[in-house]
């Protein structure tokens, strides 16, 4: 038995849950939890619930199906993140190469700090709107 609850995997709220598990699939290099690929779906709508997993079957990310989202307005306060997911890479290179591939899938940068020596970074929008950053770690 544990001490402290563990961490499932993080769940993010969509319109199209099979877009954004696709974006974010492609973007990480995961898979989908066995019966969750594509072409399982019973719904002729797709299904409302979808989780990806690392190689290893490790979930990772989960996407729930909602009605509408309102998308961030961050940099201004009229609509705040309240959430957003970081990913790392080892060097400026690395950083460029996957601003490229995340825009070649659909996200748009919306802040492009690679001027800042200390921790360049790239912040991006998926296709929900919801933002995500890559950083050199």
């Amino acid at each position: 038995m544990s001490e402290y609850p563990e961490l499932l995997h993080t769940v993010i709220d969509t319109t199209v849950p099979r877009q954004s598990a696709e974006f974010y699939r492609q973007l990480l290099g995961y898979v989908y939890r066995p019966g969750d690929e594509p072409g399982a779906d019973a719904d002729a709508e797709g299904p409302n619930w979808l989780v990806l997993t690392d190689p290893h079957g490790r979930r990772k990310l989960a996407f729930q199906q909602v009605d509408r989202l309102e998308p961030t307005t961050w940099r201004k306060p009229d609509v705040p993140m309240q959430l957003h997911l970081d990913f790392t890479v080892t060097d400026t290179g690395e950083l460029a190469r996957q601003r490229r591939r995340a825009e070649e899938l659909g996200a748009e940068l919306i802040l492009d700090r690679t001027d800042d020596e200390d921790e360049p970074l790239y912040v991006f929008t998926d296709l929900d709107g919801h933002p995500f950053c890559i950083f050199v770690a």
